[in-house]
């Protein structure tokens, strides 16, 4: 299946029971959520998805579950693709089964804080050698070092598997100049939620979200909308949830999203070390503003 990056894609959490195994069932239920909200494709295995606590075989065998449980009704993108060791990434994809996957995502190396030319060249590296488009990942939280406008360019303009940035730094200068000289055919993509909408106003083609766990179907209507231009009707949808994400991230995430999915009745608020729940006041903060939210949907409805 093609993918266009245009619209949510939401990277989806690992549910876990309380002995800290996947939680298949849990996992089919909040599937089911997202594509009856309408997202427009999945990101499964990204940080979101707890890939870096997973054993390869987790990882393969949540990958195999979700293809099965979408059965092709949306685009499914990995996200377990990111290494500070290039060649380590490059033998990965070598060796991968991408039968079923429209593309993967690949954030910038982190702990060794390349220069810029190390990361050109890392995805340069990437781009040779990869069967199914890939989404460049820029997370300077998470990695300690950002992929500059200038270096992103380089990538979309040499790079034509590349088709896409994650870009959860929420720099909007960087993300004007980015959306000033990209080619066409290249995505730029809002990495963090709270910040999307102005990003979709200034020409951002979407949203891969973790909000849209919990609330698939307004934060789609939100984007699209934006994308559309509408911003008013944009605005009305991001103000219904705007203040859960303060919640989300309080105490890191996926923390948060996953203690909100546990609130909603989607799963165990369960994480795997050295990640823990969030703590008792965080979760009641959020279940407070949950509950704001759905009293404000039932008004509405």
């Amino acid at each position: 299946m093609n993918l266009s990056c245009k619209g949510v894609g939401v990277a989806i959490v690992t549910p876990f029971d309380v002995k800290y195994k996947i939680d298949y069932p849990a996992l089919s239920r909040i599937i089911e959520h997202l594509i009856n909200g309408d997202v427009d494709y999945l990101v499964s295995l990204g940080t979101t998805g707890e890939a870096i606590t997973l054993t390869e075989q987790e990882c393969r065998d949540v990958l195999d579950f979700t293809m099965k449980q979408v059965n092709g009704r949306v685009p499914i993108v990995a996200g377990q693709f990111g290494s500070n060791d290039t060649e380590a990434i490059v033998r990965k994809i070598k060796n991968y089964n991408f039968d079923g996957l429209a593309g993967i995502l690949s954030s910038s190396p982190s702990y060794n804080k390349p220069s810029q030319e190390g990361i050109f060249q890392h995805y340069q590296r990437i781009n040779e050698v990869t069967p199914v488009p890939v989404i460049l990942y820029n997370v300077p939280g998470r990695t300690s070092s950002n992929v500059e406008a200038d270096t992103v360019l380089r990538i979309a303009r040499n790079c034509p598997n590349i088709i896409a940035v994650k870009d959860a730094s929420a720099n909007m200068i960087q993300a004007m100049q980015e959306l000033q000289d990209k080619p066409d055919t290249f995505s730029l993509l809002s990495g963090d939620d709270p910040t999307s909408l102005p990003l979709l106003l200034l020409g951002g083609s979407g949203v891969i979200s973790v909000i849209g766990n919990l609330y698939p179907d307004i934060f789609t209507k939100m984007v699209h909308l934006a994308i559309d231009g509408k911003r008013d009707e944009a605005r009305h949808y991001n103000e219904i949830v705007i203040d859960v994400h303060q919640w989300l991230y309080k105490d890191g995430s996926p923390s948060g999203i996953k203690a909100a999915m546990h609130i909603a009745g989607f799963c165990e608020n369960v994480v795997r070390l050295p990640l823990v729940p969030i703590h008792e006041s965080t979760y009641a903060g959020l279940k407070n503003e949950m509950q704001r939210v759905n009293q404000l949907l039932l008004e509405l409805a």
